[in-house]
């Protein structure tokens, strides 16, 4: 009666009595028919006049008054299901029964439809009506579930059973709406839930997902289910995303590990948690003891308690009569802070997917079953049909149903994993047989490269929409996916250990990632439990399973990443358009070379540093992140415990960065877990964990405030790095400074001269919009020539007012240089990174002191340049920024500069420049540095020519593809040339290496004996001369005989060291000596001066040319004695070398050894 009530205050009249007549026109109990439910005459025409109501008026008009009214009717109870209950095996060929079933079906997903409405799309319809309709559709649930004698969900599945068995090419758009709505159907019910905070355990039972899950196996649903997902991609297509949601809705909450544990593994684990609450409640008791009140607290306390402020304070209990500290801990319980307003961060909202749900023995047993079964037949299917789906932004696809895939990717992953420990633990995996399957192949399409990009996508969009829900199924996606290649690479299978190193080094190979995962565990702030918990146990498995990686690939190669510069739009104006559609054009380009800048990054591999990775999350922010977890610690599985343990240990001692952990609040929070009211169970293992981390962190504190008194007062406020890196080394972080480069040096083409060349520069400045530094050069052109004209008229007056009687001639003084000083601090940065101010400045005659990369290099104007240049450089700039000069081919000033090219020493590096010039083919011919041969080049010889052949083309500029040519025909020429060349570095032996020592000892040898050489020869000649002295003008037959023999002699004895003296180069000026007065006898020479020219007898020698010889003899005599001077005491030459300009040269000795066939060339 209430119900009418609320309906008739709620509802409009005439809408209440076109459903009320509506619903009584579809059948009713007959009383001839014992009671049975018969359908009236127009059944099927007031299901679709019910249905279009719905359609028309609640769903057009954004209104809930006709559903509101057919559940005040008890439509869904008292009619719906009885015309389901009709139709049974034996009535199924009947097509209007068929046709009546399918109406009900299309009138029951509308009503059982969920009804989340977001806050902001509420109204006070929906306010009004929504309460009720929520609790309708609990009673639709538990009446469909539970429903006497007919199985209504099979009843549903065989209403859809002739669209599911035709071929897909011949199902028509009726028959996938069929399917749809039985799919849909059954996602309604998977999602009605029991109320929050209900305690009736029947009515939450009838309606629980243990009720679900064992209708659906009861009534073949899952065997629906397993017949769609196997044929998803083949059979079906549109119907993955309903499926979708119908998994996600079923499996949420419920933890997989649980459904895979046999009956014994489920005692043992049941007991194991009966024991770990019981010690907790130990723990807590014997904390309790020590705090406990008296048997007195019957009577009350009160207690005042005097502050520092000379105030009081009440407080109650008799707590506060054990110390100072519990009364006021007891003051601090009491408080209650309220946060100012205006803008709040993320709200702490428990999501339903976080809430635990328990199912019953059965209904665990039979989800296994399904789960099982699932994996071996269906994931991969359903995976990969759904991925490409999403891939190509299906339509049916929203963005909700992404993070519903990847949640359920990683939970399969999970289950999988649960259902391989249980059959280790349990003893039933028997030992895989050569060539079988892997099992982790029924998991394989959830490990692709293309899901992973897909992953990584969607956790930074996530991320960067503050999508936290949504963000949360990915990181435990991604979370489960390195546990489970975890579990490959320790696989027994060798195949599956690549597999697993193969994707480890994909997923770990981006810089990016790593990035993502420090800044998603970095900012997180009131996220909620699950977020939270998400994040941690991401960064404690990403940094496990990282670092245990990169110990057994010690090469790992990251890339990173990094934005790349903007380039500058050249801003031309296009001749013959007006200035408006300039300035438009001009703005487009702007726009497009941004998105293309923004879009484009430059990448770079490097060897990847483990420490380095991990110090990106030692900050203040990571670590408060594991804190708001450790204040949880009551709450908090063993796990979870152990995953805040290990990052605050490693951020303490690994990473030596304990001044993170030391601030107030964390220090507080630490003696409380340890020492408080509410501690740790010491006994356990986690508690000894913690015990034990939390004393070495206060050994720590005291020492450092002991070593940096100021720690005490940074322990009030968060540490940023550089403060932290203070604190732990007592000194800044060291910043490396890199000195800044030069920019390219530039010049103007050549042909053009200096007037325009100015004219060209001037242009660019002002297109560059730089008229600033034009000014700024024409206002220190003007100051300097001005002080250079006062200068040269000075010294120019001087010399006539100079004394007449100082006749001496002084050297004309240089101008002082003027040094250029710029006007602001913008100017003098410019000065050294605007290489187009420069170049300009270098042809107004400024010149630059210092080394290129010096920044603070000054700039004068020398004292070579006259007043009169700078005048005309003055009057250049001015003329050429009035009238730009006139540039020929449409070419812009800008086109006219280029880079300098850099000088070279050698001719070559011209003709190979670039890296391509050498071919593999060449490298038999190239010899090393020093040339093929040690011959002295016949170019040092030969005149030079006056000058180069003049090209025809010589004032032409070359084209690229002239100079390509050009340079190509210098290259083959070159190779052609040194393809002839053997040189001797690979024809003499291989013993003759240079040796350092052997050569300081043979030219030691060689040395004195050229000595004993000379002073034999020298006395040798002394003698003869003196002798022709004494005989002089009677020289008979004999005598000359006598001569010659003592000359043949001497002959013989030079013969004898032959080799010797050939070796040294300083003999040569003796032997010359010793030819020019006599040689051999013709028969005496060898036989390979045969083909030279004879040499004149000795019979024919004058006494001019004797008396010649005497005068070197005897300069070669004084020079000894006199100790390198002469009688007039001029110095003589160092050595021999310096004289045989002066002398006769004796015929040098042909050469022996192997002939060089590349001598004449």
């Amino acid at each position: 009666m209430d119900d009418v009530t609320d309906v008739r205050q709620s509802v409009g009249a005439e809408i209440q009595a076109f459903v009320g007549s509506l619903v009584s026109a579809l059948g009713g109990r007959g009383a001839d028919e014992h009671g049975h439910y018969m359908l009236g005459d127009d059944a099927l025409a007031c299901l679709k006049d019910l249905r279009r109501w719905l359609r028309i008026y609640d769903e057009k008009t954004n209104r809930l008054d006709v559903a509101r009214c057919m559940a005040a009717a008890n439509l869904v109870k008292g009619d719906l299901l009885q015309i389901l209950a009709l139709w049974d095996q034996d009535v199924s060929e009947k097509q209007l029964l068929w046709r009546t079933a399918l109406a009900t079906l299309e009138l029951l997903v509308p009503l059982t439809w969920p009804l989340d409405k977001q806050d902001q799309q509420m109204t006070l319809n929906h306010h009004r009506h929504v309460p009720y309709l929520t609790e309708a559709q609990r009673s639709y649930k538990k009446a469909i579930l539970s429903f006497e004698g007919v199985k209504i969900l099979r009843t549903v599945v065989r209403v859809g059973l002739p669209s599911i068995a035709l071929p897909p090419l011949e199902r028509s758009s009726r028959d996938h709406g069929t399917i749809k709505l039985i799919l849909y159907f059954l996602r309604n019910l998977a999602i009605i839930s029991p109320a929050p905070g209900s305690y009736n355990s029947e009515e939450v039972y009838e309606v629980s997902r243990s009720a679900t899950i064992e209708a659906f196996h009861y009534q073949d649903v899952f065997h629906l289910i397993l017949a769609i997902s196997s044929g998803i991609g083949d059979d079906f297509d549109a119907e993955d995303v309903v499926v979708l949601e119908l998994l996600f809705h079923l499996l949420k909450g419920i933890d997989p590990e649980q459904l895979f544990l046999s009956e014994t593994q489920l005692q043992s684990a049941k007991a194991e948690e009966l024991q770990s609450l019981l010690r907790k409640e130990a723990g807590m008791l014997r904390t309790y003891a020590r705090h406990a009140p008296t048997r007195h607290n019957r009577f009350g306390t009160m207690v005042w308690i005097k502050r520092d402020d000379e105030k009081f304070s009440t407080v109650s209990g008799q707590d506060a009569l054990m110390d100072d500290s519990r009364g006021l801990a007891k003051m601090d319980q009491s408080k209650k802070w309220k946060k100012p307003g205006g803008h709040r961060g993320p709200q702490d909202v428990q999501n339903e997917v976080d809430l635990p749900v328990h199912l019953t023995a059965p209904a665990a047993k039979h989800l296994s079953a399904f789960i099982g079964e699932f994996l071996d037949s269906a994931f991969n299917p359903f995976v990969q049909h759904l991925h490409k789906a999403i891939e190509r932004e299906a339509e049916r696809v929203l963005f909700a149903h992404q993070s519903q895939f990847f949640f359920l990717i990683s939970w399969f992953l999970k289950a999988e994993q649960a259902r391989r420990r249980a059959a280790v633990a349990g003893n039933n995996r028997q030992k895989q047989p050569h060539g079988e399957e892997s099992p982790f192949a029924f998991i394989a399409n959830a490990l692709t490269q293309q899901v992973f990009i897909t992953l990584n996508r969607f956790l930074q969009k996530s991320y960067d929409m503050h999508d936290w829900q949504e963000l949360k199924a990915g990181m435990r996606c991604y979370t489960q996916i390195l546990l489970t290649v975890q579990d490959m690479s320790e696989s027994a299978i060798e195949e599956d250990q690549t597999i697993a190193d193969n994707i480890l080094s994909r997923l770990f190979y981006e810089e990016t990632t790593h990035d993502r995962i420090v800044a998603i565990v970095r900012y997180y702030s009131r996220q909620g439990f699950g977020y939270l918990d998400a994040c941690t146990e991401l960064a404690h498995v990403h940094l496990r399973v990282l670092e245990h990686y990169s110990r057994q690939n010690v090469e790992m190669q990251v890339r990173s990443r990094r934005r790349a510069r903007k380039k500058k739009v050249p801003q031309t104006t296009s001749k013959g358009k007006e200035p408006a559609q300039n300035s438009e054009q001009a703005a487009q380009d702007a726009s497009e070379a941004e998105e293309i800048a923004d879009a484009q990054r430059t990448t770079r591999e490097r060897k990847f540093d483990f420490w380095r990775s991990v110090s990106k999350f030692m900050t203040q922010g990571c670590v408060d992140t594991f804190i708001a977890l450790a204040r949880c610690y009551r709450d908090l599985t063993s796990e979870q415990l152990k995953r805040a343990h290990r990052f605050l240990y490693r951020v303490a001692f690994k990473h030596d960065m304990s001044v993170m952990l030391f601030r107030v609040d964390i220090i507080a929070l630490f003696h409380k877990m340890i020492k408080g009211p509410e501690s740790l169970d010491l006994e356990s293992a986690e508690g000894k964990e913690w015990f034990e981390l939390v004393r070495q962190l206060f050994k720590k504190l005291t020492r450092c405030i002991e070593k940096r008194p100021e720690l005490a007062v940074e322990m009030l406020f968060s540490k940023i790095n550089s403060t932290a890196y203070f604190l732990e080394h007592g000194y800044d972080i060291p910043v490396p400074t890199t000195k800044p480069r030069a920019p390219a040096e530039l010049e103007v083409r050549p042909g053009v001269d200096l007037d325009r060349q100015i004219g060209i520069v001037v242009t660019v400045l002002l297109e560059k919009n730089q008229r600033d530094a034009v000014d700024w050069i024409k206002k220190t052109l003007s100051s300097a020539i001005d002080e250079r004209q006062t200068w040269e008229t000075e010294h120019s007056i001087r010399p006539a007012v100079a004394q007449e009687g100082d006749s001496a001639e002084k050297p004309k003084p240089d101008a002082p240089s003027i040094v250029v000083k710029p006007d602001t601090d913008e100017r003098r940065k410019a000065m050294f990174k605007n290489n187009k101010l420069r170049l300009l400045m270098t042809l107004v005659g400024f010149q630059r002191l210092g080394i290129d990369d010096d920044a603070d290099a000054s700039w004068t104007i020398p004292s070579s340049v006259q007043s009169s240049k700078l005048l005309e450089a003055l009057e250049s700039i001015k003329r050429y920024e009035a009238n730009p000069p006139e540039l020929e081919d449409g070419r812009t000033a800008e086109d006219l500069i280029r880079r300098k090219p850099t000088s070279r020493p050698r001719r070559e590096a011209d003709d190979f420049d670039d890296d391509e010039g050498t071919s593999d083919d060449d490298q038999e011919f190239l010899f090393p540095g020093g040339g093929p041969t040690a011959r002295q080049s016949d170019a040092a010889t030969e005149p030079k020519s006056s000058g180069r052949r003049k090209r025809k083309d010589a004032g032409q500029e070359l084209s690229d593809t002239e100079r390509e040519t050009r340079r190509k025909a210098r290259q083959e020429a070159n190779a052609k040339i040194q393809r002839r060349i053997k040189s001797d570095l690979y024809v003499h032996d291989s013993d003759e290496e240079d040796n350092e020592d052997r050569d300081k000892e043979f030219f030691a040898k060689e040395e004195e004996r050229r000595r004993a050489q000379g002073r034999m020869a020298v006395e040798a000649l002394d003698a003869i001369f003196r002798e022709a002295d004494n005989d002089e003008g009677m020289v008979t037959g004999n005598k000359k005989r006598k001569l010659a023999g003592k000359v043949e002699k001497q002959g013989s004895k030079q013969k004898r060291r032959k080799n010797v003296i050939e070796s040294s180069d300083e003999a040569e000026d003796v032997v010359s000596l010793t030819n020019d007065v006599s040689s051999p006898e013709p028969h005496e020479r060898d036989d390979g001066d045969e083909t030279d020219t004879p040499i004149t007898s000795p019979h024919q020698h004058s006494s001019f040319e004797i008396g010649a010889a005497r005068k070197r003899v005897a300069s070669l005599a004084s020079l000894s004695e006199s100790g390198g001077r002469s009688p007039s005491g001029e110095k003589f030459p160092a050595n021999d070398e310096d004289i045989e300009d002066d002398q006769p040269m004796a015929r040098p000795a042909r050469t022996r050894g192997f002939v060089i066939d590349s001598d004449s060339e």
